[in-house]
């Protein structure tokens, strides 16, 4: 199988991020995306941004156009949701985002009327039907295709570094699961999803691609789930193992730190050097550590074996980075992962809350909406001085 990759601008950037729609006074979820998607399709329908369904009709997605810059992308973001409040405000519906929702149960919640998710819910039965997950997607632009591999391959380490800033799921039907992000061992229930494959390069990917369309296992490209994966059609690599960021700025800096890794990436390979890639045993290894503990987690960090705290390590990257950072005008960007750090992720200040509250996961939620709502814009976080 041949697939094309498509060309784009080296380290442009791509947002999508998944909301979930909830009832303003009771923090119950709500299935009105199919009520407010035509209106919003069609004020939307010149703009740079897009507004979509999902799976499950209590969550929308919006998902920028490609952005220079990290802000660009983000501003987007923030226009789109903008739209939709003018239609989601005076129908008492709030937005939130979390990698799951504090007590929400699978039973309750409708599946979006689509042939393509009907097939995903008949071939996975209860756990299709459990993906009451939300999450964010990163693209960052890659301008050769043979370097597409070898980053993926690289990203890897830094996935526990990812999914420790944005873990947000440490709840899950009501419970509280001792997982920072329970999300990221719930999606990976799906036969499509997961850690990426080590392979080396393009040729080996299409030929993954063919063993899986001629066996049935997946229609296209498309349904690669993995967590970070190339996006043929778009020309890029996919970021997809973080949960929901629970507010703007963190999204933003999240996006930062993929933007700034593949570009590090890509000028280490320009330079004629190699991009080490963990063993894939350490790699699954990292990302239960990452899930199970977050930002208290130790990760393994090279082929020896040497581990390391994740915060430690983050800001040893951190450090090492920032002149990438500089370069992409995302600096201010990066910066807020050293905020998440010192603010604690979603996760930690989720449990703040409900321990705070005697265990009541309606004030996690309320506490939720009121961060989206009320948290700084990227604009007014921005505005702040270095």
């Amino acid at each position: 199988m041949t697939v094309p990759f498509a060309t784009s601008a080296r380290s442009s950037v791509g947002i999508e991020w998944e909301l979930m729609l909830a009832d303003r006074d009771s923090g119950d979820l709500v299935g009105r995306a199919p009520d407010i998607l035509p209106d919003l399709e069609e004020r939307t329908e010149h703009e740079r941004y897009t507004v979509t369904g999902e799976l499950l009709t209590n969550t929308i997605e919006v998902t920028s156009g490609v952005g220079d810059t990290v802000a660009a992308a983000v501003d987007d973001i923030a226009d789109a949701i903008g739209q939709v409040r003018e239609l989601t405000n005076p129908s008492g519906i709030e937005l939130l985002c979390a990698g799951s929702h504090p007590f929400a149960q699978w039973f309750d919640q409708e599946v979006t009327d689509k042939t393509r998710y009907h097939t995903l819910i008949e071939r996975t039965q209860w756990w299709g039907r459990n993906m009451m997950i939300w999450g964010i997607h990163v693209h960052v632009g890659v301008e050769d295709v043979n370097k597409v591999l070898p980053i993926i391959g690289a990203l890897s380490t830094y996935l526990p570094h990812l999914q420790a800033l944005s873990a947000s799921s440490p709840f899950w039907a009501g419970e509280r699961t001792g997982y920072a992000s329970n999300r990221a061992l719930v999606f990976q229930q799906l036969p499509t999803a997961g850690l990426p494959w080590p392979l080396e390069d393009w040729a080996q990917y299409e030929a993954f691609l063919d063993d899986m369309v001629r066996t049935g296992v997946m229609a296209d490209p498309t349904e690669v789930r993995w967590d970070i994966r190339p996006a043929p059609h778009w020309g890029t690599i996919e970021v997809r193992a973080c949960d929901g960021m629970s507010t703007l700025p963190e999204l933003a800096a999240v996006a930062s730190l993929v933007q700034v890794l593949v570009e590090h990436f890509s000028r280490v390979l320009d330079e004629g050097g190699s991009l080490e890639r963990l063993q894939p045993w350490f790699v699954r290894e990292n990302k239960w550590r990452a899930a199970r503990y977050g930002l208290d987690a130790r990760a393994i960090v090279d082929r020896d074996g040497t581990e390391r705290a994740v915060v430690d390590h983050l800001e040893e990257t951190i450090e090492t980075l920032r002149p990438v950072a500089e370069e992409l005008h995302c600096a201010r960007e990066f910066a807020g992962l050293e905020t998440i750090l010192a603010r604690g992720a979603s996760y930690q200040r989720q449990l703040a809350v409900a321990d705070a509250s005697d265990g009541d996961l309606r004030a996690v939620v309320q506490h939720l909406m009121r961060e989206f709502r009320e948290g700084p814009s990227l604009r007014e976080h921005l505005a702040v001085p270095a």
